[in-house]
């Protein structure tokens, strides 16, 4: 009777004798170049003790999502549609949400994003749609170890809650008590695996007959002794360390052309199919030997987005607007597409980023001045005239002027003079409607008085209602937007700091941003040809203190 086993870990022993089934195994654990998760690290304990009682068993160790992906296909083809027992055996870091669980790959981006995660982590549904093929004979094994990814806003660490096939039988628990349960009871002939799994204090679900066994004695295939090695060990070990230090086709085919029989041969086989289904490996990989920071990785977002690269956010995390940008500016500047950054291009896209900094300050002084020039101006031919009507004027133009806080003190003055002049009753009505303040109140001002003493500042004021209407809800999505940025007392200090050191007159610098600060910011906008709303958004926040104020 053929028994298969599926089980996530690293190719380390190939074997080569006969066996009764066969199984894939990976183990996920070197998820950073600094921690290695503990249990997840020694399945290939539990692999061998399959192997012990006549199963062929295959590893794969710290698998990246092409890699299970592959492995996962070659053992579909083995399995055939009988009674024998199918078991699958993850360990590693696992990820739930509403749509499922997912085995976190390793090579992945620290901090993946959430669609990357459901892309290319490893489903649990996958695993439990070949078991519920196998009712009563269908194990999933679930050795979790603790995630330490940002899993973002829909997704939790752990396998959590499955939606179980009926005659599917589950057995979870700590990958270091998985590795001790599955080498020892799960494979021993006719033990009664619930009692032994709940000895390990593992959690069984599902499909759970006090006497289930997963193999009886009459299914055990003695493994046939391997044949005497035709190669040197020693040289076979030492090819295999060679091939996977240059980590690429060339090198992994350089050891099977030598050593096509030897005990890494599977191993080879699978990084070489790996690296044939993603073209940028190299790069990949070189990427990753960067070590990047999330500080640095932020640092790269800020860059691409002063050069016009929208990364889609500025988190430190490589998501696919991040890769997205990459790409759009390697296309820029000549290079091979990758979607990965080499030290060379992240030293070229800091030096250009500081370059277009530079640049971006000059013209926004150059527009700043052409600004104020224009105001003054504006200005000098307000105060010539004189007028009521000349001071609103320059005020509809310049309510951020450098001339607003006097204009609007000439305009008290006159409408006091006016107040003072009205008549008893018309004074009356025109306080009336200022104290209602709405269009409604001030349109029955000037439909009851439309030569009174306040109709010029009636209308004024209805225009300036009807504004702040229209941009109501802009100024929320901004304020959202802002709200977003997640800025902390400290970072509200430094932009208010930055906008005095330029001039935009922000008033106290407390990190509380009240009208004199949401004028200075509009200002400073303004000047740099930045979308006007008064509220910090990223591409302000970029410019405004290049690259250190989303620092956390």
């Amino acid at each position: 009777m053929r028994v298969s086993v599926l089980a996530l870990l690293s190719v380390l022993m190939a074997g080569s004798a006969h066996a009764a089934g066969d199984a894939l195994v990976i183990g996920n654990s070197q998820y950073d170049a600094i921690q290695t998760l503990f249990g997840a690290d020694r399945m290939d304990v539990a692999a061998e003790a399959l192997r012990a009682k006549g199963l062929d068993v295959t590893e794969l160790q710290d698998a990246s999502s092409d890699e299970m992906r592959l492995g996962l296909g070659d053992f579909l083809k083995t399995l055939e549609t009988d009674d024998s027992p199918v078991v699958i055996l993850l360990a590693g870091a696992f990820v739930h949400g509403f749509g499922g669980a997912y085995l976190l790959p390793v090579g992945e981006d620290e901090g993946a994003a959430t669609s990357e995660v459901l892309t290319r982590g490893f489903p649990l549904n996958a695993a439990l749609s070949i078991l519920q093929n196998y009712p009563g004979r269908g194990f999933l094994v679930l050795g979790e170890t603790p995630v330490e990814h940002e899993l973002g806003a829909y997704l939790a660490p752990g396998a959590g809650r499955l939606d179980l096939p009926s005659g599917v039988t589950v057995i979870r628990g700590a990958a270091k008590d998985v590795v001790g349960f599955a080498s020892e009871e799960l494979t021993k002939p006719d033990s009664a695996i619930i009692v032994a799994a709940n000895e390990y204090g593992l959690t069984v679900e599902g499909y759970a007959p006090r006497d289930l066994t997963l193999l009886y004695s009459e299914e055990v295939v003695a493994p046939v002794a391997p044949p005497e090695p035709t190669v040197d060990p020693d040289a076979d070990v030492a090819a295999w360390q060679t091939a996977q230090r240059l980590d690429s086709a060339a090198g992994y085919q350089a050891y099977l052309d030598s050593f096509g029989d030897g005990a890494f041969a599977s191993a080879a086989k699978q990084r070489l199919k790996a690296i044939a289904t993603e073209p940028y490996y190299k790069q990949r990989r070189a990427e990753e030997a960067l070590g990047l920071t999330r500080d640095a990785r932020r640092k790269i977002q800020r860059d691409l987005t002063i050069l016009g690269f929208d990364p889609r956010g500025i988190d430190g995390i490589f998501g696919p607007g991040s890769r997205k940008a990459i790409v759009r500016w390697q296309e820029s500047i000549g290079d091979v597409p990758s979607t990965y950054l080499t030290q060379p291009e992240i030293d070229r896209l800091s030096a250009a980023a500081a370059k277009r900094a530079e640049e971006l300050e000059e013209e926004a002084r150059k527009r700043q001045a052409l600004v104020e020039k224009a105001d003054n101006a504006l200005w000098a031919a307000t105060t010539s005239q004189g007028s009521e009507g000349a001071l609103r004027n320059y005020l509809n133009q310049y309510p951020d002027g450098l001339h607003a806080d006097e204009a609007r003190s000439l305009l008290r003055a006159i409408e006091k003079q006016r107040g003072d002049a009205a008549a008893a009753a018309d004074q009356r009505a025109w306080n009336l409607a200022r104290e209602t303040d709405t269009v409604a109140s001030l349109r029955a001002y000037l439909r009851a008085r439309p030569e009174g003493a306040f109709a010029g500042e009636a209308k004024a004021r209805i225009a300036e209602l009807q504004r702040a209407a229209e941009f109501e809800k802009d100024r929320q999505a901004a304020l959202s937007e802002e709200q977003a940025l997640s800025l902390n007392p400290v970072a509200r200090q430094l932009a208010e700091a930055r906008l005095a050191k330029l001039g935009m007159k922000p008033g106290k610098v407390d990190g509380r941003f009240d009208k004199q600060t949401r004028a200075a910011i509009r200002r400073y906008q303004k000047a740099h040809g930045l979308r006007v709303s008064g509220f910090l958004d990223e591409q302000t926040v970029v410019q405004l203190l290049a690259g250190s104020l989303l620092g956390r």
